[in-house]
């Protein structure tokens, strides 16, 4: 297969379902040799903020001279951008050869009367190969959904374990509580790693110092307010930690708590060998770029892509909200996926905005209908008014804001990379 039929191949699995269970991840990865057993892992789950914890580990440990892998999902620009390695995509030859040799392995489990596996397991186990092949120091290894039944938990060799923050998402398949969801994420936690958490709420913390006495690991947490801002805006911020000072070029007020996570994370990964200095953890914060985490990608008007799709990162999109755009107008671009709790999220923002555009997020069969969703915002908001396209969406926007206005893009991160080019045309255009 070359890469656009190894994309295809991935695609056409999701028509045979989801067989519950690590049962058939087992079984691929045992035809496919293991390659996963090779290697040692930072396994980072929770709600918000995986993907900002790992883009600042990553690049601090690549900065460091460490040959690091990425595994992630979603990806904003590139399908590629899952899969990368000292600070490299995988090329489009690679991918397609370790999709062909993971294909041979599913046509003989089909044959004989197995499961097929689903795209994300066959991603996975690309993922695990990959990074095998390229004799990677570490993996970064971020969780799909949940964690103890998600197809990365197959693992054995997690040498940290990064808890984020834990709020309600994805509650048909997690449960209905804090407490339960929390106990699905924490088991990414194995006897022998180490563990670090963000400050949790008390349900969650509570579940997750419980699965630690269970595997006899040690519970850090990681404290932001041991932290303190010294500067601030929407192109990054600067503050103090342990009595030294850091920069990360990430708005948003969550992205110190991220960051000091991570920083935690780096002082345990040091004590087990991966070692960072000073100056180069302070480099590789600063360095750190992470897309769609209240990311400018315009400034007159001042135009921001956040992936807020759920009602934990809607708390601090509207903290954010508050925090820097005091007495702005607001122009909203939303687009959701059908399965996720919007209305939650509209709740906590439709209210700031003069005006919202709604869109459904392109080729997905989770999206949630633009007008479904406009419908549902007039609750909280009469502006409301479904488009027919991200670039309607888009001019539209851009056609009602002033210079000294704010338009906030936000929703589903499947969306951020077509929106973004978007823009960028009617700025070429203009």
């Amino acid at each position: 297969m070359d890469y656009k039929q190894s994309r295809a191949y991935i695609d056409e699995a999701a028509k045979y379902g989801a067989v519950l269970g690590l049962d058939n991840m087992r079984e691929m990865l045992k035809r496919l040799g293991n390659p996963q057993d090779s290697l040692s892992y930072v396994h980072v789950a929770g709600t918000n903020g995986k993907g900002s914890v790992i883009a600042y580990l990553y690049h601090t440990l690549t900065h460091a001279g460490y040959r690091v892998g990425r595994y992630i999902s979603p990806t904003l620009y590139s399908y590629r951008e899952r899969l990368e390695v000292a600070g490299e995509r995988i090329s489009h030859g690679d991918f397609a050869n370790v999709i062909t040799a993971i294909s041979e392995v599913i046509h003989r489990m089909t044959e004989e009367g197995l499961p097929h596996p689903t795209p994300f397991e066959i991603e996975t186990a690309a993922a695990f190969l990959y990074f095998k092949e390229q004799n990677c120091d570490l993996v970064l290894l971020e969780v799909g959904m949940g964690g103890n039944m998600d197809a990365t938990n197959i693992i054995k060799n997690t040498r940290l374990a990064v808890l984020v923050s834990v709020s309600m998402d994805h509650m048909s398949f997690l449960g209905n509580t804090l407490g339960e969801i929390a106990e699905k994420k924490a088991g990414i936690i194995k006897p022998g790693c180490k563990v670090v958490t963000t400050k949790q709420q008390k349900e969650a913390e509570q579940v997750i110092l419980s699965v630690c006495e269970k595997q006899g690991v040690p519970y850090v947490i990681s404290d932001p307010s041991e932290a303190e801002i010294l500067e601030e805006s929407v192109f990054g911020q600067k503050f103090t930690y342990e009595g030294e000072s850091y920069e990360i070029p990430l708005a948003g007020v969550y992205q110190k708590e991220n960051a000091v996570l991570a920083l935690h994370a780096l002082e345990l990964l040091d004590e087990m060998g991966w070692h960072t200095t000073l100056q180069q953890r302070k480099e590789g914060l600063a360095g750190t770029c992470w897309q769609g985490r209240f990311t400018v990608i315009n400034k007159k008007p001042l135009f921001i892509v956040d992936g807020a799709h759920n009602p934990g990162a809607a708390d601090q999109m509207a903290e954010s909200i508050r925090h820097y755009f005091k007495g702005k107008d607001l122009i909203y671009i939303m687009g959701v996926f059908a399965d996720k709790d919007y209305d939650a999220v509209l709740q906590k923002t439709a209210h700031f905005a003069q005006k919202i555009f709604t869109i459904q997020t392109p080729d997905n069969p989770r999206a949630l209908p633009a007008e479904e969703l406009a419908r549902a915002a007039r609750k909280y908001n009469s502006s409301a008014e479904s488009t027919e396209s991200i670039q309607e969406a888009v001019n539209k926007a851009l056609t009602l804001a002033k210079e000294e206005d704010v338009i906030l893009a936000f929703g589903s991160l499947s969306f951020i990379g077509e929106l973004t080019k978007a823009v960028q045309d009617e700025k070429n255009r203009n």
